[in-house]
């Protein structure tokens, strides 16, 4: 039967219930046990795909094509597995399947309720990815706080589930606790009101005072208060977890026998991370950065983190700096400062604003040899620029952002015309895993080490093969295309220390302990630049 433990969030969102989550996954994943985690978000938004990334964070894409919330990418790198698109719900999502369970007479002419059919439709969603994983474990984490109205139906199926299975599951509520620079003491007060079952999070160590306060006012053994401080890198929070015995602590509550603890790896990989000194230098150029005086790297935090494995398995520490594509394009001369980076990067991303910023980047990068490495969108704008300057295709341009460029180099894809017509926007991206094949001799198939691979996928536009052979004349080749449409996955600069772009998004694969080839090598290139 499998073990159910649900991770809630008190006092206010954005403190680690994710990583902790994460962190608690990879604990019990040490310890021989099959886990897995479920993400839910207490959005109307039936998928995440649809959600602005400055407020939400990235879309994140699995590998069978669910947009999803950020966290799932944090579940994948900590327990070096595929999430399924079963792990992901949102309240859209559930409505919906009510709703349309209901209109096939599923529930057999019954009253359809809010509760209990709502919370029920939750439970069996989990009971179903669980036996999909065929998990010891499954995590569930709930967006949002205790108390607020949009996760209560969340909170209900839990609660339901822990009377009909009191063995088997299990709460654990992750909380702020202030220290209010006027006053310099830590707060329990609000983390008191927000728990009932919790382990509670800080910004410092708790000291035993705090703690003992906690147990009594929130009913509690001392055992079960754990402290969480604030961490360099996300990925320490295991090994902290574990100094106080977090893992142990879970199994006993279930009634399992301990099992020997297997951090090694994990461990191999923090003590790394903290020895790396020698910096290399990054910029990334993008849009999703700005909200009002605040940067929001969370809109590319797979991106970040690809470049942060990357790095450290080159034992560089990443040095990631956020420029803005729309200065570029106001200010001609600010485009020296790329000079100083070891390697630029342009994530994926749509629509106009920044373009021609960008394009203006990516013409400096490879005019000056500086490593370069364009994701998705990154790929399509380098194919832009490259038409425009080398190919002799004056005013070529996607037809995202011009239909009428006389060179659409790049092009909506054929069946996404029709769903952009008939207004199919939602979830009708090219998504998920396709196979590419790589061509001999390039820089991707000596990265990859193998002829064909699957990669994750997010777009709608694509290489226009009627201007294939233009730009590979003038160097530009296709060096990755997918063999069931010959669409252009991957495309690199011949005399050029790394000038890359791929189609897909190499970054949602990567792994704190397997960082992904394209990454490690336009680390390896940025790294040699200084050489």
């Amino acid at each position: 039967m499998t073990k159910y433990i649900f991770v809630c969030g008190g006092v206010m969102s954005g403190i680690g219930k994710g990583i902790s989550t994460a962190s608690i996954a990879r604990i019990l994943k040490s310890r021989g046990f099959a886990v897995s985690a479920v993400k839910i978000d207490p959005y109307i938004n039936v998928d995440a795909g649809t959600m602005n990334p400055i407020e939400h964070g990235e879309v994140f894409v699995t590998e069978d094509g669910m947009e999803c919330d950020q966290d799932v990418g944090n579940y994948e790198r900590f327990l070096d597995e595929n999430i399924p698109r079963e792990n992901y719900m949102t309240t859209g999502m559930i409505y919906l399947s009510v709703i349309e369970r209901e209109r096939n007479l599923e529930y057999g002419g019954k009253c359809v309720e809010v509760v209990p059919h709502i919370p029920q439709e939750v439970i069996r969603r989990l009971d179903r990815a669980s036996r999909k994983a065929k998990a010891d474990f499954m995590l569930v984490e709930i967006g949002g706080t205790v108390g607020e109205y949009q996760n209560i139906l969340f909170l209900e199926a839990a609660r339901m589930m822990r009377l009909s299975r009191p063995q088997d599951v299990l709460f654990v509520l992750v909380s702020y606790l202030p220290i209010p620079r006027m006053i310099g003491e830590m707060k329990t007060k609000p983390t008191q009101y927000a728990v009932r079952s919790m382990n509670a999070r800080a910004v410092v160590p708790m000291d035993e005072p705090r703690i003992k306060k906690l147990a009594v006012n929130c009913i509690l053994s001392e055992r079960d208060i754990i402290s969480a401080p604030d961490v360099r890198t996300i990925y320490e929070a295991p090994v902290n977890f574990e100094k106080e015995r977090l893992g142990d602590r879970i199994l006993e509550k279930f009634g399992i026998m301990r099992r020997r603890r297997d951090l090694g790896p994990w461990r191999a990989l923090v003590r790394r991370i903290r020895r790396a000194t020698r910096p290399v230098k990054i910029g990334i150029v993008g849009k999703y950065f700005g909200s009002g005086n605040f940067t929001l790297t969370d809109s590319y935090i797979s991106v970040i983190e690809a470049l942060k494995h990357a790095a450290w398995h080159h034992n560089r520490r990443p040095e990631l700096t956020w420029l803005n594509a729309e200065l570029y394009e106001r200010e001609t001369k600010a485009l020296k400062e790329l000079s100083g980076f070891d390697g630029i990067v342009i994530p994926g991303g749509f629509g106009s604003r920044g373009v021609e910023g960008k394009i203006k980047a990516v013409e400096y990068v490879r005019k000056n040899k500086i490593p370069y490495l364009g994701l998705c969108y990154g790929l399509q704008l380098a194919v832009v620029e490259f038409a425009r300057h080398a190919a002799k295709m004056p005013g070529a341009h996607t037809t995202e952002i011009n239909a009428k460029t006389k060179y659409p180099v790049i092009r909506t894809m054929p069946e996404q015309l029709v769903n952009i017509r008939e207004k199919r926007l939602g979830g009708s991206m090219r998504l998920g895993a396709y196979a590419c094949r790589l061509k001999n001799g390039t820089k991707a198939r000596a990265a990859y080490g193998m002829p064909t691979v699957h990669e994750r996928h997010r777009h709608r536009y694509e290489v226009n093969n009627e201007y294939l052979a233009r730009l590979e004349k003038r160097g530009l080749i296709a060096s990755g295309a997918n063999p069931e449409r010959n669409l252009v996955e991957i495309m690199e600069l011949r005399d050029h220390p790394f000038f890359l772009g791929t189609q897909f998004h190499p970054e949602l694969k990567s792994r704190p302990l397997r960082p992904h080839p394209i990454f490690r090598e336009f680390i390896r290139a940025a790294i040699n630049r200084r050489k």
